[in-house]
């Protein structure tokens, strides 16, 4: 069986490439959709219920298509919701949202590219001729494509320490996965909570803990102790940034960002403004600079970049004042047993002071892995065997600026592409919807064009 293309991944990004791809290719095509989650396109992000779990960006950019900006507010219009200003949709919602303009598309059955969705992990990938790609499946059967995407997203993070110096009768006490939230009702509501890291994952946490009746007290611990700052309830004009005019050194650009606020720009505004240049900005920094960034700036842009919705704000805050939830800047150096409770030291923040909390749970929301290769065996497998190379600064798979996949020698692989934060290492700000929806329509138009270009159409999987 060969296909036109495959689509490895059950997240956003593959669901944006397939509705792009379904909209620029011909009936005589074939896409074959490779991964083993059932809510295709909402992956971990929009599989949320929960009403406060907010996106982070306002639904008027949060359209699936460039072309056409206001089709979420539309839809949220459709459902009765009334999205009034910048108006912070559900998580939820938006997952309901992707999954019903996929299905829009899908009934379009006389015109459309025929479309199989493969329930089953691809475990290897084998490059036989220069002719297609071949995909082992983990439910014994193989696969072919003409071209492929991969589109499998990132991992959670490892804890800060490592899970065998933990004792192992406190292991079912650690929350490694917080979006499961099955763990939410075995937690009592007196129990004491840490939380390791304080992003916007944290954040969620938080709330899901109090809205299932927890009163206890929530320790947050992370290594700068920074919080993701809110939006602004009033919107404010972007601002041009200003950048240096003959240099990309990492402290002239703060440098000029900071006269600017101090002048009278608003911050949110110059962030908002810097967005359309950021990637651009991104490729122009060297590995040297790249590094810099990462190791002094990237805690600051997080927290500036990735703000937290004004009612998700709204909530979070009073809990900070109240000293309900705790925020403490440090670097763990051990989990023991402390009297049948969970003991954690930690080191603060430019001291050699030691500090000593005893909880009933550990919550790991230290975020996502970089490039996701770890709890990927295909990834593994396809770097191990030179199928992909990693970015030199281990951001994610090395892609051109077309997305296309580069080998360790930097050699571009013709017909492979990856989409969504895999790319990382190229385009960094590759996140977010906004990025990731245009990333998606340019690679659909690629392979469109090289289906185009060629002469034999792909063959379905028999039935």
């Amino acid at each position: 069986m060969i296909y036109d293309v495959a689509v490895v991944g059950s997240g956003f990004s593959a669901i944006a490439l397939t509705i792009n791809l379904l909209r620029q290719l011909g009936p005589e095509r074939s896409i074959a959709i490779i991964g083993d989650d059932p809510g295709f396109g909402r992956g971990t992000a929009y599989r949320s219920e929960f009403y406060l779990h907010r996106l982070n960006v306002p639904a008027a950019r949060m359209s699936a298509f460039p072309d056409e900006p206001d089709d979420f507010l539309n839809w949220l219009k459709e459902k009765g919701r009334k999205p009034v200003g910048d108006y912070f949709a559900a998580r939820g919602d938006y997952g309901l949202y992707l999954r019903d303009r996929l299905a829009s598309l899908l009934r379009r059955r006389d015109d459309r590219v025929a479309v199989d969705f493969i329930k089953a992990k691809a475990t290897a990938c084998m490059m036989p001729g220069e002719a297609d790609v071949e995909f082992h499946l983990d439910n014994d059967t193989v696969l072919r494509a003409r071209h492929v995407a991969l589109c499998l997203g990132v991992g959670n993070a490892e804890m800060p320490i490592a899970s065998d110096l933990v004792p192992e009768k406190m292991q079912r006490r650690i929350v490694q996965n917080p979006w499961r939230l099955g763990w939410l009702s075995s937690v009592k509501p007196d129990d004491d909570i840490c939380i390791l890291g304080s992003g916007l994952t944290m954040v969620d946490q938080v709330l899901s803990l109090r809205s299932h009746g927890h009163r206890g007290k929530i320790h947050v611990i992370s290594r700068r102790g920074l919080v993701p700052h809110p939006h602004s309830t009033i919107k404010p004009e972007p601002v041009e940034p200003r950048l240096p005019a003959t240099s990309r050194e990492i402290s002239e650009i703060l440098a000029g960002f900071r006269a600017q606020v101090r002048e009278g720009a608003d911050w949110r505004g110059l962030m908002d403004g810097l967005r359309h240049r950021t990637q651009h900005l991104w490729q122009e920094l060297n590995d040297a600079q790249r590094s810099r960034f990462m190791r002094h700036a990237l805690a600051w842009w997080n927290i500036h970049r990735h703000r937290l919705a004004p009612p998700v704000w709204s909530r979070f805050k009073p809990l900070i004042d109240a000293g309900t939830v705790t925020v403490h800047a440090g670097f763990i150096r051990e989990i023991r047993e402390s009297d049948g409770r969970i003991g954690i030291r930690f080191r603060k923040r430019g001291t050699s002071e030691m500090h000593e909390i005893a909880v009933d749970w550990i919550v790991n929301c230290t975020g996502m892995e970089r490039a996701g290769i770890a709890h990927s065996p295909l990834l593994q497998q396809m770097l191990e065997t030179s199928v992909i190379g990693m970015d030199r600064l281990g951001l994610g798979v090395s892609v051109d600026a077309r997305s296309r996949i580069c080998c360790p020698d930097g050699t571009v692989r013709q017909r492979l592409y990856a989409v969504g934060a895999l790319t990382a290492g190229q385009f960094w700000e590759i996140t977010a919807v906004p990025d990731i929806r245009n990333q998606a329509k340019k690679v659909a138009e690629e392979i469109a064009g090289e289906l185009a270009g060629g002469a034999e159409v792909g063959r379905r999987q028999s039935a």
